[in-house]
């Protein structure tokens, strides 16, 4: 019970920091076209690829803007028929960026982002409350970067990424009637990420791009228990406040994207992507505790070996745009997003369904300042747990929606 106590706890950490899914909030025009990445026309392109700031019109770039995320997840024993459903606070993911051009030939920027990021809250007494009763997570990607015009058809770009992560977690101990909290506030980790962005037609804009995995290193990561016997306590080899420390590395997926974008007529555009997410580094998770003797290795009692199986996946993106007037401009898409793992490895801390997306919005440009909003509803497709591993079996569904609103400004 120990160890799966301490595994499920901190695979819930290291699921938190990568999302389990990707999350698809980083641009609010993007968002309305089904997140599709070959847009040069402000600095919102940096995240996607750091070439494409070569291409931007403008001198001078800046977004921002913010969304609300909402989902609602729902769990049905089959055997019993009861239903349980998370009660998640509105999520509030962020991003910024700006972009400069010093010399015709050379852009620079920076970007900054929340790629990954939930709180996942389930009632506390409900059937997998061993598992998880609340999960909150945030993440932070801070990207420097530059980009190179090595002809007037086609641009490079690289980018570092620094990026901080927090997790804070809650779930129930039936067996001894107590309580643990998982807690990590300075994980930290390091990246890259390059693409090439092609015009070779007025028409038609193409963009490449790879971000690297970032391996989040959690040096000082705390498990605080909550137990009625203090001999539990001594049991565990906890300290006087019932904590014990733990150290791990994080893996994040890489991510390759395939972009265009053809203007069908001056009015009209239409753009396609592909996303290929290499999630099968979740093979397995190694935990390092400091005193806990509660790991899975023959050689060393501390060391928690947690095995996963996670596959690759893949994302397919479709969205529109049209230019009513100089000013107002209507968007749509749609997306299919694969989930990255089987029903036989579905986790309540945080849910993963195959899903299907529709999204739009309208953008308004007034000279020097644009104003995008744009929602997005999703459609996850329910799913037949049967993990065995955590003894978890039945029916989960959900439902999520997004909306959000993004500024820009290109003065010159």
């Amino acid at each position: 019970m120990k160890k799966i106590l301490v595994s499920t706890a901190l695979l819930a950490g290291v699921l938190s920091y990568a999302g389990g899914f990707r999350v698809s909030l980083q641009g609010v025009k993007q968002l309305a076209m089904a997140h599709t990445s070959a847009h040069a026309e402000d600095a919102s392109v940096a995240f996607f690829n750091p070439a494409g700031m070569s291409f931007i019109p403008s001198k001078l770039s800046v977004v921002a803007g913010g969304f609300g995320a909402s989902n609602k997840v729902t769990f049905q024993n089959l055997n019993t028929l009861q239903s349980t459903a998370t009660d998640n606070p509105l999520g509030t993911p962020f991003y910024a960026a700006i972009t400069y051009k010093p010399i015709e030939k050379l852009s620079v920027g920076l970007s900054v982002t929340t790629p990954f990021g939930s709180t996942i809250q389930w009632p506390e007494n409900w059937e997998g409350k061993e598992m998880v009763q609340k999960l909150e997570l945030k993440s932070f990607y801070f990207q420097p970067m530059v980009s190179v015009k090595l002809a007037d058809w086609v641009s490079f770009g690289a980018s570092y990424i620094y990026a901080r992560g927090i997790v804070d977690w809650d779930k129930a101990v039936t067996q001894f009637g107590g309580q643990v909290n998982i807690k990590d506030k300075k994980a930290s980790g390091h990246g890259y990420g390059f693409g090439f962005y092609f015009r070779p037609d007025p028409k038609l804009d193409v963009s490449i791009a790879y971000r690297s995995p970032v391996d989040m290193k959690a040096k000082n990561g705390v498990a605080t228990f909550q137990f009625p016997s203090q001999s539990i306590y001594s049991q565990l080899k906890l300290n006087g406040a019932g904590q014990d420390g733990f150290s791990a590395t994080l893996p994040l997926v890489e991510e390759y994207t395939i972009g265009l974008t053809y203007k069908v007529t001056p009015k009209w555009l239409v753009s396609a992507d592909f996303n290929y997410h290499g999630w099968e580094r979740y093979s397995k998770l190694v935990l390092d505790f400091e005193n806990a003797p509660i790991g899975n290795s023959p050689s060393d009692p501390t060391v928690l070996i947690s095995p996963k199986n996670f596959k690759n996946s893949k994302t397919f993106r479709l969205g529109t745009q049209y230019a009513f007037t100089n000013m107002i401009y209507g968007r749509l898409g749609a997306y299919y997003d694969e989930s990255p793992y089987s029903n036989e490895n579905f986790i309540p801390e945080t849910p993963s369904f195959d899903t299907y997306v529709i999204t739009g919005g309208v953008g308004f440009k007034l000279k020097q300042f644009g104003i995008d909003i744009a929602g997005g509803y999703a459609l996850p497709q329910s799913r037949n747990v049967n993990n065995s591993a955590l003894g978890f079996y039945g029916q989960a569904k959900a439902q999520a929606f997004y909306f959000g609103l993004g500024l820009s400004y290109n003065p010159f």
